[in-house]
């Protein structure tokens, strides 16, 4: 037999009121693409992280290629081979993309950086990933989705062994992952093993050949993809039957109209804009990277700075300057990147959840906390939030429980249109499939939804309406009962307009 790659043997990690991990053995051969998948919460990153040295175990122990192995330190796991692609961005925001990539490794020349080599070695980096910037460009600037590109390529680009990709398609377009799953068969012909930490099915069968099953922090079962179904899988995961995911009602009656946008015009991301929402509607958006999504959400509620053209509001003309302003106008926003625009990380998930509704839940300048709690709990419970407290800083749960409060703070508002970007994004299977049916009910309820997302099998499931965006343009708009992957995906690329079907 094959010396494993990795080896984790009895390994169990403990937070404060939170038992991550209990007693976890499994093997991870060498040159495979292994997943870790379970519900959020169920330890799959926290497995990862220990892997990388973010994390000591409490109990247990690891190998490496046979030897037993103390990681205290990034330091110490990269000493050992291994990389780690992380879920949330870290990286230095303020610097270049050149200086980000080559930071552990500055090249010098007479005893000062050496820029045009750093800038060389760069672009060879994101050459291997498919990725085209300009590396002299400040990170901060980039998408969500081409940062996490230029991750990818530091991860890879170091010559690690052993690769760890936590969740790295949650804020990538389909044409973006399907690059990193060629990549990834490229690096396990070459002899690395990587770790695919995941939830999304697709991603699971594509680029893996083993799959780990994590729920409640223990190992349930780890089997070839080759022999596995995917209801199979998903069953494994939460530990119950599910159905396939619950589409909106399509026979629900539709309202008046709530929005309608005019000729609306942001320079720089998308121009001459028009279109109108219903109540008990759901409009999807679709769209390459870098289209205009998720900047037409921001202008809608206030966070960009709209130049040309008119909103309308339950008929009337309207002037969003500001989120308060949306607000006050019944706009709420699910925002693509929860940690910077959705979210206060440094507060509680209870503060984060009532922060819309501070009026509501005030009398006299003072706020009712008996009130405020009994709305967190209530909408913790439906969401299924899973969290030590109501009183966790928000910053210290997964990606999916953090996904999880900033749309709690939105149900909580009970806006008459509900702007939702990427709501499933970082989200587990059976979490899906409930937003997905929340979705639905609130539309049923008569709320009017705008739903962005790069997956379009999500956009084909929820959408009665399918507006495409391309270049920052409105290039067409398909019904529901009409529109397929296909039509989709050769309007997003220019090969075929159709401006109502």
């Amino acid at each position: 037999m094959h010396t494993p790659a990795v080896r984790f043997e009895g390994v169990s990690k403990r937070f404060p009121g939170v038992q991550a991990l209990t007693g976890v053995s499994l093997d991870v051969a060498e040159g495979s693409c292994h997943a870790l998948c379970g519900e959020n919460g169920a330890g799959k990153s926290t497995l990862g992280k220990i892997l990388a040295g973010l994390q000591s175990p409490d109990e247990g122990r690891l190998f490496v290629f046979g030897q037993e192995v103390h990681l205290a330190s990034p330091h110490d796991a990269i000493a050992a081979g291994i990389a780690m692609v992380h879920q949330e961005l870290a990286f230095c925001e303020n610097m270049s993309i050149a200086e980000n990539l080559c930071l552990a490794d500055m090249p010098r020349r007479r005893g000062l950086v050496d820029f045009r080599e750093m800038e060389r070695r760069a672009t060879a980096l994101l050459a291997e990933t498919g990725t085209v910037l300009d590396v002299r460009g400040r990170l901060g600037e980039l998408s969500i989705g081409n940062r996490q590109m230029v991750q990818i390529a530091a991860a890879v680009g170091g010559g690690a062994r052993i690769i760890v990709f936590d969740e790295p398609t949650s804020s990538l377009s389909q044409a973006e992952a399907d690059r990193l799953y060629a990549l990834l068969a490229r690096l396990t012909g070459r002899g690395v093993t990587c770790i695919f930490v995941s939830h999304r099915m697709p991603e699971i069968f594509a680029p893996c050949d083993t799959v780990s099953v994590l729920r409640d922090g223990a190992h349930v079962a780890t089997r070839a993809t080759a022999d596995l179904r995917e209801a199979d899988l998903v069953e494994m995961m939460i530990g119950r039957p599910l159905a396939e995911y619950i589409p909106v009602p399509r026979d629900a009656v539709q309202g008046a109209e709530v929005l309608r946008v005019e000729h609306l015009t942001v320079p720089g991301h998308f121009h001459d804009v028009s279109f109108t929402l219903h109540a008990g509607e759901v409009i999807g958006l679709a769209g390459l990277m870098g289209a205009g999504r998720s900047e037409l959400a921001c202008a809608l509620f206030g966070l960009d700075v709209v130049t040309a053209g008119e909103i309308y509001v339950n008929g009337v003309r309207v002037r969003i300057d500001d989120p308060r302003q949306a607000i006050h106008y019944g706009i709420g926003f699910v925002p693509e990147d929860r940690k910077r625009q959705g979210l206060v990380l440094s507060e509680s998930a209870l503060r984060n959840t009532s922060l819309p509704t501070l009026d509501l839940l005030s009398r006299f300048g003072w706020i009712d906390r008996p009130r405020e709690r009994h709305q967190a709990t209530a909408l913790f419970d439906q969401l299924r939030v899973r969290t030590p407290g109501l009183d966790a800083v928000v910053a210290g749960l997964s990606g999916g429980n953090q996904q999880k409060v900033v749309l709690a703070k939105w149900l909580a508002a009970n806006p008459r249109i509900l702007i939702l970007d990427e709501p499933t994004r970082g989200v587990d299977v059976g979490a899906k499939a409930e937003i997905h049916a929340l979705i639905g009910q609130l539309a049923a309820r008569g709320t009017a939804i705008f739903v962005i997302s790069s997956e379009l099998p999500e956009v084909l499931r929820l959408s009665t309406r399918i507006l495409v965006l391309r270049e920052g343009r409105l290039v067409g708009e398909v019904r529901r009962e009409h529109a397929s992957q296909e039509t989709l995906l050769r309007m997003m690329a220019g090969l075929g307009d159709h401006r109502s079907t």
